[in-house]
């Protein structure tokens, strides 16, 4: 069997599981060993339908921290950036909730999601070239949840403050500085944070799920301040040529070396992932040794994209979809190709039983920015529902649909996966105190509080 061969099953595989998920239109591309192969399938919008084809462009949410990560190593390497020293030497109008970790915060903290602080936050600060100025002192309503440093949780307010001192250091707003220092000499020339820029182009709305049908999503457009955090526009034929870079040598833009940190296990994420300079690292065991995959994923507002590079078998995938069905696609499309190309299969933990008077220790209800989750029993099964608050694309966004509740089961103490739906094989965990009481339930990277019975 050849590799295009192998290339065109995954297409089956997708164009199979697109109505199952209600993904109206999917764009995908691989590289493996010097080759290349991209498709497009499906609609851009189920009430306008265009095909969809390899050149239609799809955002790519939080994939962009990469890029803004990357943009940010080119100036640390110019001594332009430090990962180590505070913020506050090159911003000091920092002003956060805890003067403590305004005070100690560092770019490092900040591309690892170490922060500390509640991190789901969006706003409009204007389309003006001052957006991410303006936004940066709305950061001070939010709570810091641990110690700068201490514990991973997902925080994309924290790259308002990394694309604000890519600004400052480089001279110019941040999608210049981000196009000068790795768009353009990447080729990525596709590539636009403008929604201007994308209509006159093949192009895709986005779709939320309102039981099993998919309805377009709005507003299309993220704010301009949310640039550097998730706002890049792209094809699958850019991120190809994105993965071929950071799989490289640096192509003279960044020293071998850099690449390497970016991709080291720095800190321990959830799961099996560990996080570094943005990238997050899942070690896969085989017969042959341990090979890493490197990647990120991104949403928007009903669109979800992944990414993933294996640069020890010289292979990268991306695949970019139209709906909020897009994430279990990816979830199954990426299994498929790993394993189908490179013979990589995930080492699935096995459910365990957990006793009655066990279980009842972690029912009841975990709080964050975004939504509440409540864990209940519904006869025998452990069961999760998810409350979204809204505040996506602005704080006082209504929530999107609600999700079906999913069925838990645990991996360990302290660690469940669900089995249902959107959740299918997305992995919880309980973080304690010291003195072992439950005080977080880690979900999607993000912390939830332990809410008293009787809130």
């Amino acid at each position: 069997m050849t590799d295009e061969t192998t290339f065109q099953e995954l297409v089956d595989f997708i164009r199979e599981a697109m109505p199952r998920w209600h993904v109206p239109g999917v764009a995908v591309g691989v590289h493996f060993q010097g080759c290349q192969w991209t498709a497009g399938l499906g609609v851009t919008s189920v009430d306008f339908p265009l095909p969809v084809n390899a050149d239609t462009l799809f955002q790519i949410g939080s994939i962009t921290k990469t890029v803004t990560a990357t943009a940010a190593m080119r100036l640390v390497e110019k001594e332009q950036l430090s990962l180590d020293a505070p913020v506050r030497s090159l911003l000091p109008e920092l002003d956060l909730a805890d003067e403590d970790a305004a005070a100690q915060v560092t770019l490092r903290h900040l591309l690892t999601h170490t922060g500390g602080w509640a991190g789901d936050y969006f706003d409009d600060s204007g389309r003006g070239d001052d957006a991410l100025a303006r936004i940066l002192p709305r950061l001070k309503r939010l709570e810091q949840l641990t110690p700068v440093g201490e514990v991973w949780a997902y925080n994309n307010a924290g790259f308002y403050i990394a694309g604000r001192m890519i600004e400052l250091a480089a001279g110019k707003v941040y999608e210049e500085a981000a196009r000068e220092l790795v768009l353009d000499p990447l080729g990525m020339r596709a590539c636009t944070y403008f929604p201007e820029d994308v209509m006159t182009r093949s192009f895709v709305v986005g779709h939320q799920l309102a039981g099993d049908q998919p309805r377009v999503a709005a507003p299309w457009a993220p704010a301009r301040s949310c640039s550097p955090v998730g706002g890049l526009i792209a094809t699958v034929g850019d991120l190809l040529a994105y993965a071929r870079f950071h799989m490289g040598n640096g192509n003279g833009l960044l020293r071998p070396e850099t690449l390497r940190q970016m991709q080291s296990r720095l800190v321990k994420a959830d799961g099996a992932r560990w996080v570094g300079l943005s990238w997050y690292i899942t070690p896969y065991q085989t017969p042959a040794g341990e090979v890493e995959v490197i990647g990120h994923g991104g949403a928007t507002n009903g669109q979800e994209a992944l990414f993933r590079m294996v640069p020890q078998r010289d292979f990268a995938i991306a695949i970019l979809t139209n709906s909020d069905g897009g994430d279990p696609l990816n979830t199954e499309s990426l299994a498929f190709a790993l394993d189908h190309f490179l013979g990589l299969r995930a080492k699935k933990a096995q459910p365990v039983e957990m006793p009655a008077g066990r279980v009842n220790e972690y029912l009841g209800s975990y709080d964050a920015q975004e939504a509440t989750i409540v864990l209940y029993m519904q006869g025998k099964d452990l069961m999760a529902r998810a409350v979204k608050k809204g505040g996506f694309p602005t704080p006082d966004s209504p929530p999107p649909p609600q999700p079906d509740p999913t069925r838990l089961v645990f991996l360990s103490p302290d660690h469940m996966r669900a089995l249902d739906g959107l959740f299918t094989d997305k992995e919880m965990e309980v973080i304690r105190a010291k003195d072992g009481g439950i005080i977080w339930l880690r979900s999607s990277g993000r912390l939830f509080r332990r809410l008293p019975a009787n809130a």
